[in-house]
């Protein structure tokens, strides 16, 4: 699923936006102010010898208006540098905010449903993690490891300039078998729930839904009878390949160190890492934890499992 920022590379954007704003803003509180404070003391400094000339010879001015007048003018910050130390306090702070606390996102994809659903807003906690440093997305300081269950935002291994969202279905040494549509983990079979079917509303169909318990973690997940349970054409070359076997009614994976192995909750509308491989660890981007609106339904609002 790709969870595409308005603008590209937002996070460069800002970076950029940040570093243009705080070296003009810097620039002018150490030098520009200090300039234009003296521009101003040698033109007040002119304009009261002149008027102290005139008095004494007689003629007396009141130059109080005057005088403020010139001041402000000298004074006065040009428009780019006053919009530019306007705006640096604001850029920061959502920079610092989106780049290693909260980052949101929208879902423009059904892949995650029924646990997201197209038009969710939901944010993403960037430290749980790790923290790391912003554009480049390497990890500097070490705090926890994804977990099965968890629903992570990354970048697609196939294209670093996209952010996808799926579930951690293996984590590093885990063995993954998917057939007939049912996980076995580290060969323990994964613990499945018959639910009500659930409306497909793009579609207009019914799709099975189960309760997977994900080695403790209960999730809603969705299955289309019709479809195969792996399209094997659609399956490409990926590093670390070798750890995995197809067979025509599924696959086996060896997670590699340093790897995850990601499903989507819609199991047969999902590209993922059956499909494209393993999410390395540099690939991170945060958990997802919260949806806090979706304009097509606004009863959409509260956590994510």
């Amino acid at each position: 699923m790709n969870l595409q920022v308005i603008l590209g590379n937002f996070a460069l954007i800002l970076f950029v936006l940040m570093l243009v704003t705080g070296v003009i803003w810097f620039l002018d509180v150490f030098y520009l102010a200090k300039q234009r404070r003296l521009a101003a003391d040698r033109a007040l400094a002119d304009y009261d010898a002149r008027n102290a000339k005139l008095t004494a010879d007689g003629i007396k001015l009141d130059n109080t208006s005057s005088r403020a007048t010139i001041e402000a003018a000298l004074l006065r910050q040009p428009t780019w540098i006053e919009y530019s130390g306007s705006f640096f306090p604001v850029i920061a702070l959502v920079f610092f905010l989106r780049s290693f606390l909260y980052e949101p996102f929208k879902i423009p994809s059904s892949s995650m449903v029924p646990t997201l659903l197209v038009g969710d807003l939901i944010l993403v906690n960037k430290f749980t993690y790790g923290i790391r440093l912003p554009v480049i997305n390497k990890k500097v300081i070490e705090l926890n490891n994804p977990q099965r269950g968890d629903v992570m935002v990354f970048k697609y291994p196939m294209d670093m300039s996209q952010d996808y969202i799926k579930r951690v279905v293996g984590v590093p040494g885990d063995k993954i078998t998917y057939e007939n549509k049912r996980l076995t983990v580290n060969g323990k079979a994964v613990e499945y729930t018959a639910l009500d079917d659930y409306l497909d509303d793009e579609h207009l169909v019914y799709n099975k839904q189960f309760q997977e318990n994900l080695t403790g973690v209960a999730h809603r997940i969705l299955n289309n009878e019709q479809a195969l349970t792996l399209n094997r054409g659609d399956v490409k070359r990926f590093p670390h390949s070798e750890a995995c076997s197809y067979q025509y009614e599924g696959f086996t994976c060896t997670v590699p160190a340093g790897n995850y192995f990601m499903m989507g909750d819609n199991r047969d509308n999902s590209a993922d890492s059956r499909y494209w491989g393993f999410v390395p660890d540099k690939n991170i981007v945060g958990k997802a934890f919260f949806v806090w609106m979706n304009l097509s339904n606004l009863r959409r609002i509260g956590g994510i499992h």
